[in-house]
């Protein structure tokens, strides 16, 4: 059990990192003082125990040091992968129109499921392979939208080519200057805010999605409801010399455990799918995960909304999953006025998902305190992080900050939702589409899918 769920320690928790503090220094320290005071109230003074630390040395420190270099070393071979791999940004253009549900890009984040399964231990601890982390994106530009995927230049062929089987009419072009580029990694006079948003319950409870709106029905452009519209209006309007980059960042969901690069208790591949099976066995009130086999006055029915819900987790368990963890910024460069009431158009714009009683996406992390004066006194602490977040949105990486922020499990269905191709529904005159020319499909394009 994670000590966020644990009762009582769960609200300290959650109000220390209201302060922007890491708790787990704290609760090393507060354990240590509690060994102290064990060990004195049982007449153990100090010197002993020093004594026995050091006497037994040759066993826990040998151990200790595993650990801390294991950690080290498994970091450094991904990041020195990931650098002799390369990545490359593209820049996609949308066709006139979009006739195509969101359905279109589920299929393509089906296929898009790089596992980065290694054959031995020496790829997983020598060559650093590990699933490739894939980053799509929507920025606007002082209100000019734009499309980005940036992905490893492995498998950036492979991905380009199935996006093109989904989306012939679209127009994707490599940009050798990653656009981030623009903004200086010091910040020197820009203003700078980023937030995390993620799933704000269990990974198994689904957001809304295409299809509970309707779209996977092909209705007509002026009957469509998008969820992915309200945002492009949003940032559309932001104005000359302000930035809004939103970012996805997806890898194959998997188990993890010492033969994929981890340490921790294995994860086991169908966690996922085991908290969706326990949350059906509560609604069916099923014991130990079995039916009852018979059925009486007493057996409890099960009302419309609970088995809709029944049945939307279990659609969501049949498709594949991706882990994801969202980040965006915004910003103003040193010229242009910062509009603070941007931000919470933005944070609106991802309640097109919510599912009232269920599952939502909403913030989980930003670069701000509820109490400056206690949490950075001296105002050293905000501009570090501000500087982080930068390096690691220009990297494609995560590092998480608190427990509130990671990874959460998304199906390629709502993933889909979040981040999918619009068609003219969305009226958005700064979204960059192609013209009159459209561009062509690859004529070699894969018969399968992409590699496992």
């Amino acid at each position: 059990m994670s000590e966020v769920k644990i009762p009582i320690i769960s609200p300290f928790l959650e109000f220390i990192e209201g302060f922007g503090f890491n708790y787990a220094p704290i609760l090393a320290v507060l354990g240590l003082l509690g060994f102290i005071i064990l060990l004195d109230s049982i007449n153990v003074s100090q010197s002993q125990v020093i004594s026995w630390l050091f006497y037994t040395a040759p066993i826990w420190l040998p151990y200790i040091t595993f650990i801390i270099f294991f950690d080290k070393w498994v970091t450094w071979v991904r990041k020195k992968n990931v650098w002799e791999g390369g990545r490359k940004v593209f820049k996609i253009v949308l066709p006139p129109e979009v006739r195509k549900s969101p359905e279109a890009m589920e299929v393509f984040f089906t296929q898009a499921f790089l596992s980065g399964a290694a054959d031995n231990l020496w790829q997983v601890y020598i060559d650093g392979k590990h699933a490739p982390i894939v980053s799509y994106e929507i920025v606007s530009r002082g209100g000019d939208i734009n499309f980005y995927i940036t992905v490893p230049e492995k498998p950036a062929q492979l991905l380009l080519d199935n996006l093109y089987a989904q989306y012939p009419g679209l127009a994707i072009e490599e940009v050798p200057l990653d656009y981030t580029a623009e903004v200086p990694n010091d910040l020197n006079g820009w203003n700078f805010v980023s937030f995390h948003m993620n799933k704000k319950k269990d990974d198994h409870l689904p957001i809304k999605t295409y299809i509970d709106m309707g779209l996977d029905k092909l209705p007509k452009e002026e009957e469509k409801v998008d969820p992915i519209t309200p945002m492009l209006e949003v940032i559309s309007s932001i104005k000359p010399g302000q930035q809004i980059w939103i970012q996805f960042l997806t890898r194959a969901h998997r188990g993890y455990n010492w033969k994929t690069g981890n340490l921790s208790l294995a994860e086991k591949p169908d966690d996922w799918g085991g908290a969706a099976k326990a949350a059906i066995d509560q609604i069916m009130q099923r014991k130990d995960g079995k039916a009852s086999g018979t059925e009486s006055e007493d057996t409890p029915r099960l009302t419309p909304g609970e088995r809709k819900g029944v049945e939307t987790i279990e659609r969501h368990q049949s498709k594949i999953a991706h882990e994801v963890a969202i980040r965006w910024c915004i910003m103003s460069a040193p010229d242009a006025k910062f509009e603070g009431s941007d931000i919470g158009k933005v944070l609106r714009s991802f309640g097109q998902t919510e599912v009232k009683g269920g599952n939502a996406v909403g913030i989980r992390w930003r670069t701000d305190f509820d109490y400056h004066w206690f949490s950075d006194p001296f105002g050293k602490k905000l501009p570090v992080l501000k500087k982080a977040e930068l390096r690691e949105y220009k990297e494609r990486v995560l590092h998480n900050k608190n427990q509130a922020m990671g990874w959460k499990v998304y199906s390629a269905e709502e993933l889909a939702t979040l981040y999918h191709f619009p068609g003219t529904v969305a009226m958005t005159p700064t979204l960059n589409r192609v013209g009159s020319t459209q561009a062509e499909a690859p004529k070699n394009l894969p018969t399968g899918t992409l590699p496992q």
